[in-house]
């Protein structure tokens, strides 16, 4: 399969970082289409394939996958209206469901970002996970130490932890310390020059299959009546 990007991708959204208004976006609007949103969301489609061949059963538009180019400034500091980058979530449930673990992507001009994990999830989904590793200690150690994930994501398993956590998942702390995180995520840093390398979507897809045992252990976790 043919890389859908051009150098364009991170042209645009080095001009747009000093240009980052409306009037300047609606001037570049085809661009935009052209060399942004229609190669990224080409290229999400293309990810879809591989990981149908895996097994993963997705049914979804490229689109509902992909975030919104629309930065949310309600609350921020930051009014700047656009991101610089372009991301997704690659699973069945895609942006729809951010607590449901797959390969997640983002692409922009300073780096390239491949990982995936459960970062938003609410209070019954932690108390299942951390019950899941309480219960499986060994089958996340397992996924953990796995040759390839360790190559591919040399920083583990991330997250920010609770100071606190239910008293009856402290004695698994020692073994399996991962139990006070409330975030579980992997990801790996990238050159921005991987967008227009031939291998991006084999790379991509690589870093998912190193981290398909740990994803399936998070989704077990999660969604233990699926």
């Amino acid at each position: 399969m043919s890389n859908p990007f051009t150098s364009d991708f991170h042209s645009f959204f080095i001009e747009l970082a000093g240009n980052n208004h409306k009037d300047w976006f609606h001037a570049n609007k085809k661009r935009y289409e052209t060399s942004v949103k229609k190669p990224f969301e080409a290229f999400v489609a293309m990810a879809y394939d591989e990981l149908k061949k895996e097994g993963i059963e997705i049914d979804l538009k490229p689109g509902d996958a992909i975030f919104r180019i629309n930065r949310d400034i309600r609350f921020s500091k930051d009014k700047n209206p656009y991101k610089l980058n372009r991301s997704a979530i690659i699973s069945p449930f895609g942006r729809k469901n951010k607590s449901y673990p797959g390969l997640y992507i983002d692409f922009g001009p300073e780096k390239i970002w491949i990982g995936g994990g459960a970062y938003f999830m609410d209070k019954e989904q932690l108390y299942d996970l951390r019950d899941h590793i309480q219960k499986q200690p060994k089958k996340l150690r397992k996924a953990l130490i796995n040759t390839e994930f360790k190559r591919l994501f040399p920083q583990g398993l991330q997250g920010d932890k609770n100071k606190i956590i239910p008293k009856e998942f402290k004695p698994s702390l020692e073994t399996s310390p991962e139990i006070a995180n409330k975030q579980f995520y992997y990801m790996s840093e990238h050159s921005p020059d991987l967008l227009l390398e031939d291998n991006l979507l084999e790379t991509v897809i690589e870093h998912w299959k190193a981290s398909r045992d740990l994803e399936t252990f998070l989704i077990e976790g999660l969604f233990p009546k699926q």
